[in-house]
């Protein structure tokens, strides 16, 4: 039997149950202890099994859980711009903006620079 198994004294009336280890109920983990867990796991220190056995949780949670804090990683890894070693986010963020704006104010003298000669009449056309 799955659920089951007779005891060994022949009697078919005694069944001795065997219930498989399952959670209570729903087992809530805080952020930092899914991290713990997943790098835990990264690292070989635990197995799947392991750590659902030690939260009290099904291994298709941990394997979610893997998948999850992974594809966060990527997606925070591509959004991540790289910047210069020593400059903190705010440096970075101002290099940012100064740089538009150099690249606006360079558009602004090209267009003036072009009005100056149409008005000038150099155009460089006879």
């Amino acid at each position: 039997m799955l659920w089951g198994s007779r005891t060994g004294d022949g009697d078919p009336t005694q069944i001795q149950h065997l219930t498989p280890h399952l959670p209570a109920g729903p087992k809530f983990l805080t952020a930092e202890q899914k991290y713990d867990l997943w790098v835990r796991i990264l690292t070989g220190q635990i197995t799947q099994a392991e750590a659902a056995a030690e939260v009290g949780v099904y291994r298709s949670m941990i394997a979610r859980l893997r998948a999850v804090a992974r594809d966060a990683a990527v997606a925070a890894l591509a959004s991540s711009r790289p910047r210069r070693s020593g400059q903190s986010r705010a440096e970075a963020t101002e290099a940012s903006t100064l740089r538009s704006e150099v690249e606006r104010l360079g558009r602004t003298v090209v267009e003036q620079a072009l009005e100056l000669a149409v008005l000038q009449g150099n155009t460089g056309y006879r």
